[in-house]
């Protein structure tokens, strides 16, 4: 019988590993195919080994392998060593899938023959938590707006895409185009999806492929996840000679703009403090516009973007509850800046030290 393989990367997740079996094991698999899931532990300290040897024990189907890398790239190719399915499909711990997801997973390759498949990445907050800051974190990570115009939040697409979450792959896939760059602790689904199509191969983002993601529930969490995020595109960037997708550029660009223009305001009106040219000079004149449009650009970029996320936050909060209102520019916010303040620092790493900062390495959850 054919096997589907799922793989599952997972460190210290003792709270949530039990759940996310069970709803492995519910799934239904199509007739003729037969389950094996592989679980790497990037040695985990809180339990989840202990809980998950344990259900590894009452279900062979389920078997726990070593991740001495410890993050997700390296526990992705771990498993993908010792699967022996036709097809692969990738699974998360933190999120929730609808029982046919594998099915559907296996029903949109055998239909469009694609070397990735996924279905839309959809957040909810947790059943039951009346988490309004969650709530928020997940309606801004909904909007196309916030996302920039990623297909993988709309949820009725159906086509081909630039990247899927989580995705399943035929295995001939991974002997095409490599397995997972073990250097990223971030993004390497992107850079594997940039691979892909870079080597002429298609993704497909089907939307009978149902999944729920459960985001971070603080503000401060998000901006940290999303900072990281930030800081490996330029990695990927730097090795492939070009972006993903052109959004992935826009949060470094504008927080840049914005850090420029404070520094050339500031710089200015120091000069003018310390070196104090006689009023009326070329000097003085020549300081004192650069000083002023240097202002006039800060406070514009300020106002412009405010306005908008403003304006997105009422459009949010119209359809997802005005409770949600008072958070919502504080989420944008993290999920934006903190993007591109970690994609600026990401370009000085990747393209100045020629080296990441191992203060990056560390996963954010």
């Amino acid at each position: 019988m054919p096997i589907v393989s799922v793989i599952v990367p997972c460190r210290n997740e003792r709270d949530h590993i039990e759940a996310f079996c069970r709803s492995v094991a519910a799934q239904a698999v199509p007739a003729g195919w037969t389950l094996e899931v592989w679980v790497a532990d990037g040695l985990s300290d809180d339990g989840t080994r202990e809980r998950l040897a344990a259900w590894c024990a009452t279900d062979p189907r389920f078997v726990m392998i070593d991740n001495p890398g410890r993050i997700v790239s390296c526990g992705l190719n771990r498993c993908i060593e010792r699967a022996r399915g036709d097809f692969i499909v990738r699974l998360d711990v933190h999120t929730v899938y609808a029982d046919d997801y594998i099915a559907e997973c296996l029903a949109a390759w055998q239909r469009t023959g694609a070397d990735n498949v996924g279905g839309p990445w959809k957040a909810e907050a947790a059943p039951g938590s009346g988490q309004v800051v969650q709530r928020a974190v997940a309606a801004a990570f909904q909007s196309r707006w916030v996302a920039g115009g990623a297909r993988s939040r709309d949820l009725a697409y159906e086509g081909e895409v630039d990247t899927v979450y989580l995705g399943a792959w035929p295995r001939t896939t991974f002997a095409r185009f490599g397995g997972f760059d073990e250097q990223l602790v971030r993004n390497q689904d992107d850079e594997h999806n940039l691979r892909i199509h870079r080597g002429g191969g298609r993704i497909w983002q089907s939307a009978r492929i149902r999944s729920t993601y459960v985001p971070r529930a603080s503000k401060a969490d998000v901006f940290r996840q999303y900072r990281q995020y930030g800081y490996w595109k330029p990695f990927v960037m730097k090795k492939h000679g070009q972006p993903a997708a052109l959004r992935h550029l826009v949060p470094g660009l504008f927080v840049g703009a914005l850090l420029l223009a404070l520094l050339v305001m500031l710089a200015g009106a120091a000069a003018l403090l310390a070196w104090a040219p006689p009023a009326g000079t070329r000097a003085s004149d020549v300081l004192g516009w650069v000083t002023l449009l240097a202002s006039v650009a800060l406070m514009g970029l300020c106002v412009v973007y405010g306005a908008a996320v403003s304006a997105v936050s009422l459009a949010i909060a119209r359809q997802q509850g005005w409770a949600l209102l008072r958070h919502l520019p504080d989420v944008i916010g993290a999920y934006q800046i903190g993007y591109g303040l970690g994609s600026l620092r990401g370009w000085w790493d990747a393209v100045v030290r020629g080296r990441p900062d191992p203060a990056f390495g560390r996963l954010t959850r």
